[in-house]
């Protein structure tokens, strides 16, 4: 913060507050925020009726409840004191935003992401030990799918979905953030919802899924996998496409690693995927970061020079998109150490055939 010179950091809903207090505010109308002064002590403004859901922290923060006829801005206000720079959690419901503007308009802002983003961007080991936790959750129900254990012909991709976020919370996690099911045609969509489509033999389904784990904390970290199988035999064009996307992912994993640009990690998997034709059927980034959000930085993408270090975790998962055909993605997720970048994601890589 003083490097910045940001003044006060003002923490409200999405993951910096629980990184920071282990304490995740609700979606409410009601102002949940953290105020973080470049000196001086943090305080935790909460509504009333929420405080028997912070975990006190006295060497961390404060409590400030206010009740139903409290004004929390100008609370929030008081605590800024002479602040001239706010660094603003990005995830602040505008309102509260407007409010504070309002109350404060000798308050200049911007926001968190600059501040506190590298600091999440690099897990110590701790949080290595979550994510390790958290991929080899889904890691299992990846293996589950391949082994033909989740039945797929005859359901809907809905079902499917289901049945996915279903084993995500029985191995552990305590949320489903996302368990996209795509067959046939429907897998040339990136993000594809997952809908009353009945699943046909001899088809490509795309599953991509992912959760929040608790740490021992009570912070959560994420994991996301991309896995496809065909139910059934694959067609030569099938395979010669999924061959195309392996050798890609491969190249993509083995490029990273202390020093190395988050772009040389996408021009790694890119490069192989333009070579054999389709470059224009890879229309998203190769990677996100991951941690207490499923996307964070660093982000793998032509154009994001800084180097990966130490701590860093980030998806590879390059993607082949035929439209009106199939589709497929293929992720793992890295941790870069001091030797390189290891996955943490393990389950068979090629395509698997499976009569479920």
């Amino acid at each position: 913060m003083a490097t910045q010179q940001v003044d006060v950091c003002l923490l409200s809903v999405g993951p910096d507050l629980p990184w920071l207090s282990g304490y995740e505010a609700m979606p409410l109308e009601r102002l949940t925020m953290l105020v973080v002064p470049v000196d001086g002590d943090a305080t935790l403004v909460v509504p009333s009726l929420e405080v028997a859901r912070v975990v006190p922290r006295d060497d961390l923060f404060a409590i400030r409840p206010w009740g139903e006829t409290d004004d929390p801005i100008a609370i929030v206000s008081g605590l800024v004191g002479a602040a001239q720079t706010a660094a603003i959690g990005e995830r602040t419901w505008a309102r509260f935003l407007v409010e504070l503007q309002h109350a404060r308009p000798d308050l200049s802002f911007t926001t968190t992401s600059s501040v506190i983003g590298p600091l999440r961007a690099v897990k110590d080991a701790a949080e290595v030990l979550a994510l390790r936790a958290a991929a080899a959750s889904v890691d299992q129900i990846a293996g589950q799918l391949q082994a033909g254990e989740i039945p797929l012909i005859g359901r809907t991709e809905a079902e499917v979905s289901a049945d996915l976020g279903r084993r995500i919370l029985a191995d552990g996690h305590h949320r489903v953030n996302f368990a996209i099911v795509a067959a046939g045609e429907n897998a040339a969509s990136p993000h594809h919802e997952p809908t009353s489509r009945v699943i046909r033999p001899n088809e490509v389904v795309l599953c991509d899924f992912g959760g929040t784990m608790a740490d021992e904390n009570g912070i959560g970290y994420c994991s996301d996998i991309t896995r496809c199988v065909v139910t059934g035999e694959p067609t030569t064009r099938m395979t010669e496409v999924y061959e195309i996307l392996e050798r890609a992912e491969s190249a993509g994993r083995h490029a990273g690693g202390a020093g190395v640009a988050a772009e040389a990690v996408d021009a790694a998997t890119r490069s192989i995927i333009d070579a054999a034709g389709y470059g224009e059927w890879f229309m998203h980034r190769t990677g996100h970061g991951i941690g207490v959000e499923e996307h964070e930085d660093p982000y793998i993408v032509i154009g994001n020079s800084a180097p990966l270090v130490v701590g860093n975790a980030y998806s590879v998962e390059p993607g082949i998109y035929l439209p009106n055909e199939f589709g497929f993605r293929l992720e793992d997720i890295m941790v870069v150490t001091e030797s390189g970048a290891e996955s943490i994601t393990n389950a068979e890589r090629s395509l698997v055939s499976v009569e479920a």
